[in-house]
């Protein structure tokens, strides 16, 4: 069941023999115990990855003309899983997988364009790094140098001056937002509040306490034991495809990730 931030709260104190309280903000101890669970659920949340924080995002095409092929990820993003560009120039949309090369294989791959051409351009990254782009078709690769910036092998110049984000889909897994007060829910399957329970529990009680709690230790690792066997059934059995996780050669690995 899930639960609110103050009945976690209201929980690990009864279970530490702590002071009842109505807020989180009725004590220094209840403060201090609302503060471990906001930081032991972040810390779940970047240690594994979560199904049901997998969403659709919106890149942010860049707004210099000398870089038509750079767009950047939102802030909230934890790792990019896929990318898709419509490469149509009609009503029809003909989205097509754009996929993820690491920085040395992009510019192996982009360096065997010929400078001299008209439909290679030299672009420079933020970096410095020169790169080279074709003008002539839709991006098929993309790469980051910085886990932020992501920059395209292509962009077609008869269709559009650059890269623009309505013609991208983009999947990410990114990270939830908290929100310090009483009412507030974290962002997690029903089946992971014990977990979160158990390991603020254990934590609260060294901290706090300064007591050492076998038992909740024990359950705190019971709990992310199975969490990780059971994280991609957490979501009501739905299973997400694999997008190339285990790599090719000449691109590694699809996923983009930022941790």
């Amino acid at each position: 069941m899930k639960k609110t931030l103050l009945q976690l709260v209201q929980d690990i104190l009864s279970a530490s023999d702590g002071d009842e309280v109505n807020s989180i903000f009725d004590t220094v101890e209840s403060t201090q115990v609302a503060n471990i669970v906001r930081t032991t659920y972040e810390a779940m949340m970047t240690n594994r990855s979560w199904p049901h924080l997998e969403k659709l995002v919106t890149l942010t095409p860049s707004s210099d003309p000398s870089r038509p092929t750079h767009m950047y990820l939102p802030d909230n993003v934890k790792n990019l899983l896929s990318l898709n560009y419509n490469k149509s120039s009609g009503a029809r949309r003909e989205y097509q997988p754009v996929k993820w090369f690491d920085p040395d294989d992009f510019l192996r791959a982009t360096n065997r364009e010929n400078s001299t051409q008209p439909q290679v351009l030299t672009v420079v990254d933020p970096s410095g790094i020169e790169v080279l782009v074709r003008n002539d078709r839709a991006p098929t690769k993309f790469t980051s140098f910085d886990n932020k910036t992501l920059v395209f092998d292509a962009y077609d110049s008869s269709v559009e001056d650059s890269l623009q984000a309505a013609k991208v889909q983009a999947r990410a897994e990114v990270y939830p937002t908290w929100e310090h007060r009483d009412d507030f829910v974290p962002d997690l399957p029903a089946e992971a509040f014990p977990a979160l329970f158990e390991e603020a529990l254990s934590t609260a009680s060294l901290r706090v306490r300064q007591v050492q709690d076998a038992k909740a230790e024990q359950n705190s690792a019971r709990q992310q034991r199975w969490l990780s066997r059971n994280i991609n059934r957490l979501e009501h059995g739905v299973k997400y495809p694999d997008y190339g996780r285990r790599g090719r050669k000449g691109h590694k690995d699809v996923t983009f990730r930022r941790d």
